[in-house]
């Protein structure tokens, strides 16, 4: 039995797009072909799909996934030996860390004009004052720093509304990406994280290709960014990682954003 291409996907909750993206890269080639030349899966097929939306869940990259479950060695029972260890550790993870962190280099000025009433409604059960002194040790010398302050000064609890609701929308964004099955050096990629420098520069430091990359690394190197981004999509920390250091490669889109930007 095999079953149509719109079938699969809604059963297992992804797009068409995303479908057709595995097939094009041979991560999931149906098995078989309609006469007009639709796509068509087998049993066989959706168990591999099973296994890719589990692996992408775990945040494997598409050639990681491609590569573990091509790999002759690993049988079935292993790899679901394998998630079942990953996703019992990610639990424990995630159950011991606060989610809600974004960045800890502007946790102490996004409490600077608000009671604690008004935190407690921009931030939810955030509390932007957590990492201040780890904040202020770190980069308390720099001029980034000393900006960010400047500039968290003036804003009043609707101005962190607004910002916090662009940042969510970047984040959002991004997150779609990833789940379209997107490279991080594609183009919508790197545009979003060139959106994602430009945001920063705009609402709270001067933030150049170079320090919006080690702003990439940190994602994935501190357990606490990499929660927070994990907790908005599986996956989500190392494809921002990725696109932010596409982009720099690439040069951002110009100097004339940044400027309008700054």
């Amino acid at each position: 039995m095999s079953y149509p291409v719109g079938q699969v996907a809604g059963v297992a909750g992804v797009t068409v797009r995303t479908l057709h993206h595995y097939d094009e890269i041979g991560l999931l080639v149906p098995s078989e072909r309609s006469h007009a030349g639709h796509r068509r899966y087998s049993d066989a097929d959706l168990d591999r799909l099973q296994q890719i939306l589990f692996y992408r869940e775990l945040g494997f990259p598409l050639d990681e996934v491609a590569a573990l479950l091509d790999d002759p060695d690993t049988d079935p029972r292993e790899h679901l030996r394998r998630q079942h260890e990953l996703l019992t550790a990610r639990i424990q993870r995630l159950q011991e860390m606060a989610a809600a962190v974004e960045t800890a280099m502007e946790a102490r000025k996004m409490g600077i004009n608000l009671t604690p009433e008004e935190k407690f409604e921009v931030f939810g059960e955030h509390d932007p004052e957590q990492y201040a002194e780890e904040v202020e040790q770190r980069w308390g010398d720099t001029e980034a720093y000393r900006e960010a302050q400047r500039k968290a000064a003036t804003y009043t609890k609707d101005d962190w509304k607004r910002i916090n609701d662009e940042f969510s929308a970047l984040h959002a964004h991004m997150g779609d990406l990833l789940d379209r099955g997107l490279a991080a050096d594609s183009a919508e990629a790197m545009d979003g994280a060139e959106d994602h420098r430009l945001f920063i520069t705009r609402h709270h430091y001067g933030c150049p290709l170079e320090l919006h990359s080690c702003l990439g690394e940190m994602y994935v190197a501190d357990e606490r960014f990499t929660a927070f981004y994990e907790a908005i999509r599986p996956g989500l920390a190392v494809f921002m990682r990725d696109a932010i250091l596409a982009n720099a490669a690439r040069g951002g889109r110009g100097s004339t954003e940044e400027g309008a930007a700054s």
